[in-house]
């Protein structure tokens, strides 16, 4: 099982200090998310339907008629490869471990790539999956360059999956209203830009006899009934995400200013994280833990990836641990 950022538990419990005292920036998740309404009581009593309001809102917001509901985007990306006879399946790396994990545990060969390779080896991929902007460094591609890969994988029947689990703070950047496309398909995340990840709610763009494999591979009601309700109700509200975009922008910029005066300029990052690449990673990780200030460490680059702080209390008792290091 591959180890994900949020694991505050089990911090608590290593380093020996009240999880209240903890100040959790390891998941990139944004820490104000989206107000839960008032849910009816008859939401929690009835199974799933698909005529309630979901669809609707999904269809609006993400500009795409073609779409299917799935629990997170993690269970498309755990799904998707046994839609697939093996082949040569392109990722980048570093990025969000779990499409190599799920890809190569179903027999596909990786070709494990830097994204300025992309170009060079695509003659040669039957999949390509990009994270759009990239987890954790933050590198983006342009829909351009995209349509254009997505062009060349046709050729062979191809994939280009794209994970766009933190493209909503720039909607701009998506594919979604150029969805459905042969061969495309686009992974969206109510979890990181909603700050809604407990309700495990996501959605799969692509062709109609994609998503109606995947929906067979899946099952039914793979969202509950409250959750297909906060869902519903976060994306038709778009006072609230105007709003929260310029918020994440705002404290985006302070993150990464606030890091670079503590000698730890980001060397990459998006309005939901910042990203560091130095060979002392694992030391300040450590360092900031026993201050419990959880951080997300990695070692292939060694690097840290900071989320954003929830309140002014936390933003002090940030800057107040990088002090000590």
């Amino acid at each position: 099982m591959l180890k994900h950022g949020g694991r505050l538990l089990e911090a608590a419990e290593y380093y020996q200090i009240p999880l209240p005292q903890w100040l959790d920036l390891s998941t990139g998740i944004n820490p104000n998310g989206y107000p839960i309404p008032d849910i009816p009581d008859d939401i929690w009593l009835r199974l799933p339907e698909e005529q309630d309001d979901l669809l609707t809102a999904a269809r609006n917001y993400y500009q795409c008629a073609d779409l299917l509901p799935v629990a997170g985007s993690q269970a498309a990306i755990q799904a998707l490869p046994l839609l697939r006879k093996p082949g040569v399946t392109g990722l980048i790396a570093p990025s969000y471990a779990e499409h190599a994990h799920a890809w190569g545990k179903e027999k596909h060969s990786l070709c494990i790539l830097q994204a300025d390779e992309i170009e060079q080896k695509i003659h040669s991929l039957d999949n390509l999956i990009l994270v759009n902007p990239n987890n954790p460094d933050g590198t983006l591609f342009s829909k351009e360059q995209c349509l254009s890969w997505l062009k060349e994988l046709n050729k062979r029947n191809g994939w280009l999956i794209i994970d766009e689990a933190f493209i909503d703070c720039t909607p701009e950047l998506s594919l979604s209203a150029l969805s459905p496309q042969k061969g495309l398909i686009l992974l969206r995340s109510i979890g990181k830009f909603f700050g809604l990840a407990g309700i495990r709610s996501g959605f799969v763009l692509a062709e109609p006899s994609i998503l109606e494999a995947l929906n067979e591979q899946l099952g039914p009601w793979t969202i509950s009934n409250p959750s297909r309700f906060v869902t519903a109700d976060a994306l038709q509200n778009k006072a609230w995400q105007q709003k929260t975009r310029q918020q994440l922008q705002q404290q985006s910029q302070r993150l990464e200013q606030l890091l670079a005066r503590y000698a730890l300029k980001p060397t990459g990052g998006n309005p939901l994280f910042q990203w560091i690449e130095t060979s002392h990673a694992e030391e300040i990780h450590q360092k900031l833990a026993q201050q419990a200030v959880f951080t997300r460490l990695f070692n292939q680059p060694n690097s840290l990836r900071f989320g954003l702080a929830k309140t002014e209390q936390d933003w002090q008792q940030l800057e107040a641990a990088l002090s000590k290091l």
